[in-house]
């Protein structure tokens, strides 16, 4: 059979299969039926192959042509992609609202990126120059916050000719012609690039720099590094897609790609609502200045769903190519997984544990892996830092996703369900948690903020594991038979909970606390643990050391001293000093008078 004509023989939802599909590729994207649906080959076995349909498949029936394109599910990527709001294969929602209404119609078609749009074009070769792959050529402002670095493709070489002068261009028009060895390569104002293949880099670098997200927990006690992957899993309600917001709002990251994988759809909504309104705090301009959102919730095609993860990175991949640093919000890749068990389950595979496909491992892998603090071909730093949120059923850390996501993931942000309902945001648990990023950045600890501070660190987790043991003791005969030092243990870890972990998204100098002020709101709490052991080593019972209205000052420094005077930290500091000082001298003259 001709290769154009090739002809369905069942469907099964998302999954279909045809015959005459010999001369077809493995990953290659098809358009299937009357409605032209997109699909994607998933399987050949001799004339027979399967489809993996992105689109709902209602209607669909046996005997209906599959049109081949020859490539495989690829994105267009170019100018346009920042501020826009795509589904799980680059179609812009909003394009499609206006084509079709509140619901996504079949066979919508492979509209991606505004093709007619002008944009002012400043062109950075000229006539006779040699490129080569990677290479910068031309730049768009695309945001007020993004200069969109225009880079010749992957395999181009060659002597430029037939350059345009610096204007106005829509994507589509031919701004310059390269000559290589296998013919004439037009270059125009976006490339193609395959969902599953990664983009090419000239070297991964070390891990060297942290994601500064100016949420306490983590720039300290779990640090998530640029380049890094990190996992954060959590049952209902306990604030996965708050900390994503956060994260998204304040971390340190040039550009924000956030995912919606199969969340239910108020939530997304909720994003999709909340995000346009959010000014960026530290450039004042919005937040969707420097974002781009894949919204495919629960309700949407579950093969789009799983293609929405490849999506989301690649498009991350080719802002990095620019010498961006690139954060990604998976949100969350345990629906992702489900979608991958769904469509094993059609293709009538052997399932392994709890019905998940046995490649869920392999498929998390590769995932992964794509993140990296790179040097790109045109010799930029750039980076990819992946955060997926996980979503275990009943907050049961054992389950595949959670347990195979772990393999793979340096920072692990365990929510704990007991600190969600005690309000206690974001509700990372620090006795779960783990970064094996806290070494290797220790350097850049030393470098941009204390060199003490990873010490400090240790004596303050030191502190709250003690504390976990005690309070299994507490429970069993109460506190009033705990020695003095065990007592003031106890009451220094209430002050590292509720004054350093505790944070508040919706106060002003609470959301996001820089470095700085982090490093000596720890010292000042460890300072005030060493002045309390200090006076117990003295003998002053315990309760003239816990002194209530000292220790809430403490507490409340967070608020009380704003984030542009850090000098009050000091303030603080000297009335500790003064309040113990005094103590001791106290004591001292009444063991001179007895």
């Amino acid at each position: 059979m001709d290769k154009s004509k090739a002809i369905t023989t069942s469907v099964n939802g998302p999954v279909v299969q045809a015959s005459g599909m010999k001369d077809f590729e493995v990953r290659e994207m098809v358009m299937v039926g009357s409605k032209k649906l997109l699909g994607e080959v998933i399987s050949l076995e001799g004339d027979v192959g399967t489809i993996q349909v992105y689109e709902e498949t209602e209607g669909l029936k046996a005997g209906e042509t599959v049109i081949p394109t020859d490539r495989p599910l690829s994105l267009t990527l170019g100018p346009g992609m920042i501020g826009n709001i795509f589904d799980g294969i680059e179609r812009p929602l909003e394009r499609i609202q206006e084509i079709s209404g509140e619901f996504i119609a079949e066979g919508i078609g492979l509209i991606s990126l505004d093709m007619e749009k002008v944009w002012d074009v400043e062109m950075l070769i000229s006539e006779g120059d040699f490129v080569q792959e990677g290479q910068v050529y031309a730049t768009v402002q695309e945001t007020d916050l993004i200069q969109h670095r225009l880079m010749i493709p992957q395999g181009v070489r060659g002597e430029v000719h037939d350059v345009k002068p610096s204007g106005q261009y829509n994507i589509e028009e031919v701004v310059a012609i390269v000559a290589t060895n296998r013919g004439e390569k037009e270059l125009k104002l976006y490339q193609k690039w395959p969902v599953r293949t990664p983009r090419p880099v000239r070297e991964r670098r070390p891990i060297q720099e942290l994601l500064i997200t100016g949420q306490r927990v983590l720039d300290i006690f779990f640090p998530i590094a640029k380049g890094g992957t990190a996992a954060l899993p959590g049952g209902f309600g306990t604030g996965k897609t708050m900390t994503q917001h956060q994260l998204a709002k304040w971390s340190d990251a040039d550009i924000i790609v956030y995912i919606g994988c199969g969340e239910r759809g108020n939530e997304m909504t909720e994003v999709l609502e909340d995000f346009p309104k959010l000014i960026d705090p530290k450039s004042g301009k919005p937040l969707m200045d420097r974002t781009i959102l894949i919204a495919n919730t629960s309700n949407m095609p579950v093969a789009a769903r799983e293609a929405s993860i490849y999506t989301g990175i690649t498009m991350a991949e080719y802002y990095r190519d620019m010498g961006y640093h690139v954060a990604i919000m998976a949100d969350s890749t345990s629906r992702w997984a489900e979608a991958l068990r769904e469509i094993s389950g059609r293709l009538e595979e052997m399932p392994a544990e709890e019905g998940y496909p046995a490649y869920l491992p392999s498929r998390l892998a590769q995932f992964y892996e794509r993140a990296g603090y790179v040097t790109t071909l045109d010799g930029e730093e750039g980076s990819v830092t992946i955060i997926g949120a996980v979503s275990p059923p009943g907050g049961d850390f054992s389950e595949p996703v959670t347990e195979n996501t772990k393999r793979f993931v340096n920072a692990f942000l365990a929510l704990d369900r007991k600190l969600a309902y005690a309000r206690h945001y974001p509700a990372i648990g620090y006795l779960t948690s783990y970064s094996g990023y806290g070494k290797v950045l220790q350097d850049f600890y030393a470098q941009e903020v204390a060199e003490d501070l990873a010490e400090i660190r240790d004596r303050m987790m030191l502190v709250l594991h003690e504390e976990e043991k005690l309070n299994a003791i507490v429970q069993l005969v109460g506190e009033d038979v705990l020695p003095d030092d065990q007592r003031i243990t106890l009451e220094i870890a209430k002050v590292i909970k509720r004054g350093f972990l505790q944070q508040n998204a919706m106060h002003a100098d609470d959301t996001f606390v820089p470095l700085q002020k982090q490093y000596l709101m720890l010292k000042t709490i460890d300072h005030l643990n060493q002045r309390a052991k200090d006076a117990l080593a003295e003998g002053i019972p315990q309760r003239e050391i816990r002194n209530a209205e000292l220790f809430e000052e403490v507490i409340k420094m967070k608020y009380t001293i704003p984030n542009s005077d850090l000098s009050k930290i000091g303030e603080l500091v000297y009335t500790i000093d003064t309040f113990y000082d005094g103590l001791i001298k106290r004591y001292e003259k009444r063991k001179d008078v007895k």
